[in-house]
């Protein structure tokens, strides 16, 4: 039998390798609960991660999937993207069934996040891998006496063969904010076609988006997330990224599920969960 979970180190961090029976696996780091790698059964990896990644306690990572916590971008006070990538998280449990593997990570509040974000906090990721798909959920309880507030994202790097041929279907009729033009617009065409920079916020994503890369199709589900975040750096600011190789940009598309246009808010003792799912169809 295949063990399903088993302790290892990746670029020097500890990570958790996760097998299922039908022989996908996945790869997440302690560090930042970091998912660097996810390989569908019978499959080829789906992820993009930077050669030139940096994989160093306390340094955020370029690609796989950097969990977005409790700030997005510099939408805040806070460092970009929040601190919850940048800490080590704690293994809860590991298990597997007949055709699936599964992997509980959680952070609590401590002395240095409550110096930034005074709150009593429980946030835990959970990933889920089998067959040809993948569910990855972000839940956070708020264990203070306070309400608290905050937006998040999983932020997904997927591998491309090639942008400039790769497109986006689903996000026909929606709104969304173009942080490259600072302007709110609505998406007209059903295919979105990558040929520049693009940094958009979609609102109220409902339905399942599909990755169209030559002959692959990949399946992209939300729940919980009412936002979806469409992100490539294009050639000027990708060769620019020190961590990204020159033309990285090319063999990336970030398609993230979010919680950024309105923050979640919890009262003391309520929760909130978010997931993505992706299906190699």
């Amino acid at each position: 039998m295949t063990t399903p979970i088993s302790i290892t180190r990746y670029q020097g961090l500890e990570a958790i390798e996760l097998r299922a029976p039908d022989g996908a696996r996945a790869t997440l780091l302690l560090h930042g609960a970091h998912l660097v790698s996810w390989v569908p059964a019978g499959a080829d990896e789906q992820l993009y991660l930077s050669p030139r990644s940096a994989f160093a306690t306390g340094q955020a990572i370029r690609g796989g999937v950097p969990v977005i916590f409790p700030q997005f971008a510099t939408r805040g006070p806070l460092q970009r993207h929040g601190f919850a990538r940048g800490k080590p998280w704690q293994l809860v449990s590991a298990e597997s069934g007949k055709d699936d593997a599964l992997a509980v990570l959680r952070l609590n509040d401590d002395g240095a996040t409550r110096m930034v974000w005074p709150h009593a906090f429980e946030a835990e990721i959970s990933l889920r891998i089998a067959g040809r798909a993948l569910e990855i959920e972000l839940a956070c309880e708020n264990q203070g006496d306070t309400p608290l507030s905050f937006s998040a994202a999983l932020h997904t790097y997927l591998r491309l063969t090639q942008i400039m041929s790769a497109s986006l279907q689903g996000l026909s009729g929606l709104a969304y904010w173009d942080s490259t033009t600072e302007r709110a617009a609505t998406q007209h065409e059903d295919l979105l076609r990558l040929d520049g920079e693009t940094d958009r916020i979609y609102q109220d994503v409902r339905h399942s988006l599909t990755l169209r890369d030559g002959d692959r199709r990949l399946a992209i589900r939300q729940q919980g997330f009412a936002d979806a975040v469409v992100w490539n750096p294009g050639q000027a600011k990708g060769d620019a990224l020190p961590d990204m190789p020159e033309g990285g940009w090319k063999q990336m598309l970030c398609v993230e599920a979010a919680q950024v246009l309105k923050p979640v808010e919890l009262a003391p003792g309520e929760s909130w969960a978010g997931m993505q799912t992706l299906e190699l169809l």
